[in-house]
Order: structure tokens, then C-alpha cells, then sequence
């Protein structure tokens, strides 16, 4: 069972409130995927990478959001094991897709940038093609080892997850089990794509800072930080 969040008093106006939201973030996202998919203009791999985000998004929000506004809207707050393990496992997924797709997009940057006479070559269509596959695919076998080592777990003491959508922290707080191997992969290979995005993020800025601040000038540099 999926913890509320609400009394009923405050059921209704939380559901048009993340109803709401959740329609600005599907149309916003797919109103950017259609306008890079029909202007020329942003056929690039920029664009391209904006619009796989995009899509990701989209994908992120509708794992989360549309099992609160069920909760919200018919009040019945149970879930299936299936089901619940089926959201972990595409919450994981899609969460560190979006961590890859951003350092892809930092380096794609940096390349425009700081090493401009490659990027063209890196940067082809086909190479981008390869590097989308690859954070959608990554993702997957790490999401699926989360996935596999929660059926090993029995809950025995509560079956109320104390969240709203089901997570790894949430269901090992409410098992009978010795979670130590779970808690190790998420302290290892977990930090590991978090940290390993954040830290290509932060040395491909360092990178486009640093060359940005050697344009003699002030035009350049302004056009360099706009790129």
C-alpha cells in the first residue's frame, strides 16, 4: 500500500494542482521534440540530444505522477508487488538515462567549443545516434540488478511503502531482511553513474569556462557562453 499524502479535504485540490503540472511537463516536452523533428534549422546534435531528454522526461514523470493522481483521485492506495516493482524499475531506468543524456550533452559542448576542427567527426549523425542507444541501453542492466535483488527481499513487518510511487529506499525500510547487498549496490554502482555523469558534466564546463575566458574578446566570449 502506497502512503497518503493528503487528508481528503486536501485530495482535490493536490490532484488539479499535479494534474496540472503534469500536463505542462508532457506538452512542453513534446512541443519541443515536435519543433526540433520539423525545423531544419535544428537538426543538430544539440537539438538532437535536447529532444532524446525531451522524451525522457516525459517518460520520467509519467512513471511518478500518474500513480499519484490515481491515489489522489480514487483514494484506494494499494498496489501490486508486480506493479511496484515495475515502477522501481523504470524509475531507476529513466533516471539515469537522464544523468547520461546530460553528460552526453555537456560533452557535445565542449567539443563545439573547445575542439571545434573534431566536432563534426565525433559528432556525426551516426555517432550520436550511438551515443543515445548507448545511455538508453546502459541504464537498463543497472535498473534490472536493483529490480532482481528486491525479489530476493520478504516483507514481513508493514506493507505501507511510506512514499507515494515505489522506490529502493522506501521498500527496504519495510523489509524483514538483511538489506546489505542492496544498500552496496546503491552505494556502489548507484554513486557510480550519478558521479561519473556529474563529474564529465563539471570537467566539460571547467573545459568551456576556461576557453571561453581566453577569447580576447568580449563579443567572442559573449557568443562562446550563448553557444
Amino acid at each position: 500500500m502506497l502512503q497518503s499524502i493528503a487528508n481528503a479535504g486536501q485530495q482535490r485540490p493536490l490532484f488539479v494542482l499535479f494534474l496540472g503540472l503534469y500536463l505542462v511537463t508532457v506538452v512542453g516536452n513534446l512541443l519541443i521534440v515536435l519543433a526540433i523533428r520539423t525545423d531544419s534549422r535544428l537538426h543538430s546534435p544539440m537539438y538532437f540530444f535536447l529532444a532524446n531528454l525531451s522524451l525522457v522526461d516525459i517518460s520520467f514523470s509519467s512513471i511518478t505522477v500518474p500513480s499519484l493522481l490515481g491515489t489522489l483521485f480514487t483514494r484506494h492506495q494499494a498496489v501490486s508487488y508486480s506493479g511496484c516493482l515495475a515502477q522501481m524499475y523504470f524509475f531507476i531506468a529513466f533516471g539515469a538515462t537522464e544523468n547520461f543524456l546530460l553528460a552526453v550533452m555537456a560533452y557535445d559542448r565542449y567539443l563545439a567549443i573547445c575542439n571545434l576542427s573534431h566536432y563534426l567527426v565525433v559528432m556525426s549523425r551516426q555517432h550520436c545516434a550511438l551515443l543515445v542507444v548507448a545511455c538508453w541501453l546502459v541504464s537498463h542492466p543497472h535498473s534490472l540488478l536493483h529490480s532482481l535483488l528486491m525479489t530476493q527481499m520478504t516483507f514481513c513487518a508493514s506493507h505501507e511503502i511510506p512514499l507515494y510511487f515505489c522506490d529502493v529506499f522506501p521498500l527496504l525500510k519495510i523489509s524483514c531482511c538483511d538489506p546489505y547487498i542492496n544498500f552496496l549496490v546503491v552505494y556502489t554502482a548507484g554513486a557510480a553513474i550519478v558521479n561519473s555523469a556529474l563529474l564529465m558534466v563539471l570537467a566539460s564546463y571547467a573545459h568551456i569556462i576556461t576557453a571561453v575566458l581566453w577569447v580576447p574578446s568580449a563579443h567572442g566570449r559573449r557568443k562562446a557562453f550563448s553557444t
